[in-house]
């Protein structure tokens, strides 16, 4: 008989015990008790992108370095081929080799890129690619450039090296990135996304003593992609950066 009992007894302790550890102690007569949550959020993800691969991917086994590329709003959508207009992936479509793996993701029509999303698609690309994780790289164009910056920030531990293009974000949390090398690309004439935006970002990240980079084309509108993705030094300065 005694078993049972204590069985019942250790089982109602256990129960209790529980129960009572997510209660908060309410302090005298206030009216609002102090809680706080902890959980698991399990979200479905698709995500369409495309990939290169270099020429020698098959033959030489060792971990590439990966350039991640962000398009700009005109590019959302479900049409991957809307992808292939401008950077990386236009100049790979046109024949052109790199050093590094290669991936652009497509944002979907009417939204905005979400950092949260693009982390977990690059956790399992990282699961499926022999990828040098000291030298990942991350570069978009307009609303691509704004994801740069906005995702950098987000995890400032990821990236080796960042080349946001006519974008912006937020100066008040750009000291986050001061331990990542960052070349930052503008027209001096943008009539979509001023100027202004890339120049508070490069003060916020030199005022944290980062090492920052800003070229500036005079001439140029809202297209300062073109001229820096078709500029071969760029791609060897971003293949020069290794993350610590």
């Amino acid at each position: 008989m005694r078993r049972p009992i204590l069985f019942f007894l250790l089982l109602f302790l256990f129960l209790f015990g529980c129960a009572t550890q997510h209660q908060v102690k309410k302090e005298g007569n206030e009216p609002l008790q102090k809680m706080f949550l902890k959980t698991t959020v399990v979200k479905h993800l698709e995500m369409p992108y495309l990939l290169y691969l270099p020429e020698n991917f098959k033959t030489e086994k060792k971990d590439w370095p990966l350039l991640i590329f962000l398009h700009g709003a005109g590019e959302r959508g479900t049409d991957l081929d809307l992808v292939t207009r401008h950077g990386p992936p236009k100049l790979i479509k046109q024949g052109q080799k790199f050093l590094f793996i290669m991936v652009a993701p497509q944002c979907p029509k009417d939204r905005w890129w979400d950092v949260e999303e693009l982390d977990a698609w690059l956790d399992a690309l990282l699961k499926q690619l022999p990828v040098d994780e000291k030298r990942i790289y991350l570069t978009g164009l307009s609303m691509g450039g704004f994801g740069t910056w906005a995702w950098a920030i987000n995890r400032p531990d990821r990236f080796a090296a960042l080349a946001p293009i006519c974008g912006g974000g937020n100066p008040l949390e750009a000291y986050k990135l001061e331990d990542i090398p960052i070349w930052v690309f503008h027209g001096a004439k943008d009539p979509v996304v001023p100027i202004k935006r890339s120049e508070e970002m490069v003060e916020a990240v030199k005022q944290a003593g980062g090492n920052v980079k800003f070229t500036v084309y005079p001439e140029a509108g809202h297209d300062a992609w073109t001229e820096t993705y078709n500029n071969p030094q760029f791609y060897e300065w971003l293949l020069q950066q290794v993350k610590k």
